[in-house]
């Protein structure tokens, strides 16, 4: 059973970097083929796909948020990590991560709440 985790700062004050952590047991990421997402959902509205970290590295992104967006791994812990740069208040949501790539994901952690206020 694979199992996600988010950890990270549930406070953010505009205009600083949003960093998270996922952290993957019961599977590796490096696994052919799948893909490990970053998606958020802002309080009364859907959810939105920010990006993801495939099985060998690369990553994508959402082209609404690909200019402030970077998604990386650490192999060595079983760990990915968003960074969202440029925070408003506009970017408060529970963000969760996912395995999967933009619009199917058959795991998810439980989700975080982020605020960004000063």
């Amino acid at each position: 059973q694979v199992q996600l985790q988010e950890s990270g700062p549930g406070l953010v004050k505009p205009s600083q970097t949003l960093s998270l952590t996922c952290t993957v047991s019961g599977g590796s990421i490096t696994t052919n083929y799948y893909y490990w997402s970053w998606i958020r959902q802002p309080p009364g509205k859907g959810l939105e796909w920010m990006g993801a970290i495939a099985y060998s590295g690369s990553s994508h992104y959402s082209p609404s948020l690909k200019s402030r967006t970077s998604i990386s791994r650490d192999t060595s812990k079983n760990q990915f990590t968003l960074q969202l740069s440029s925070v408003t208040p506009e970017d408060t949501a529970v963000y969760y991560c996912a395995r999967g790539g933009v619009i199917l994901w058959d795991y998810w952690g439980q989700g975080t709440q982020v605020t960004v206020s000063s």
